[in-house]
């Protein structure tokens, strides 16, 4: 088996092995960022859910600096909401904020009935700058 290649965001890394998964694995130039959460320093959930959003673009950031990525060398976002109809518009508010300028990345939006407490989660795979 290969040894996985896994990055972790600094002062995560304890929230990270709680829950027995890796926050990013480098592989074949790409860096596969699983899925963030608008989760505070002991992983719970931020409750207003613009700020759930910002705090997850910022760990997802965090997960992206760490690798030496930033959000311009993601190329494919998956992201998971809790009741889409009635949060898409309120999360698409803040989006913005992160998302930078056109071209844009790919996204795949997926609505889904639990998310371990939270609203929303983004996912994103980013091409790993020199490679």
């Amino acid at each position: 088996m290969t040894t996985r290649d896994v990055v972790f965001p600094a002062g995560r890394q304890a929230l990270y092995e709680r829950n027995r998964y890796s926050p990013a694995v480098r592989s074949n130039g790409l860096l596969f960022v699983s899925g963030q959460v608008g989760s505070r320093p002991d992983g719970s959930p931020e409750p207003e859910l613009k700020a759930q959003v910002r705090l997850a673009f910022e760990n997802l950031n965090a997960v992206l600096e760490a690798a030496d990525c930033s959000f311009d060398d993601v190329v494919d976002v998956t992201v998971f909401i809790v009741n889409p109809e009635e949060r898409f518009e309120t999360i698409w508010e803040v989006v913005p904020e992160y998302w930078g300028e056109a071209p844009f990345p790919n996204i795949t939006c997926v609505g889904v009935t639990w998310l371990y407490g939270f609203q929303f989660e983004i996912k994103v795979i980013a091409k790993l700058p020199g490679t």
